[in-house]
């Protein structure tokens, strides 16, 4: 399993969203395995560039979305089953709440504001 991604300093999106879009894509194109061991954090750092701080915080994502498995001490591995639509609806989703939350940052919105505005527009129906 290559660690070489192939990340763009000049797109707007961010390095670790990047990470996260590339390895995604990976696992469902079947080029890596359930079970398969993933790169360590600092080797994928240092084969792209990148911080490790960058590394772990795509492997948080991607562990969160059910696309690997990581065991302290063991390293990370491809999740063993995986449902791609859900996966493929868990990374627009982040990319959806990276949005908001660079407006509400933008709009000077607090965590607690931004849980009402949420909270409300549920409860007044206007999501499915």
């Amino acid at each position: 399993m290559s660690a070489q991604l192939f990340l763009s300093s000049t797109d707007a999106t961010p390095m670790y969203r990047q990470i996260v879009d590339q390895i995604t894509a990976r696992v469902i194109a079947g080029d890596w395995a359930p079970g398969s061991a993933l790169p360590s954090i600092r080797e994928l750092a240092a084969a792209n560039g990148v911080s490790v701080i960058t590394v772990k915080r795509a492997y948080l994502e991607l562990e969160h979305a059910g696309v690997i498995v990581t065991r302290h001490g063991k390293g990370s591995t491809v999740a063993e089953s995986l449902d791609p639509s859900r996966a493929r609806l868990q990374g627009e989703l982040l990319r959806q709440i990276d949005a908001v939350l660079i407006t509400a940052e933008r709009l000077g919105c607090t965590n607690a504001e931004l849980q009402d505005l949420i909270a409300n527009r549920r409860q007044q129906g206007n999501t499915p």
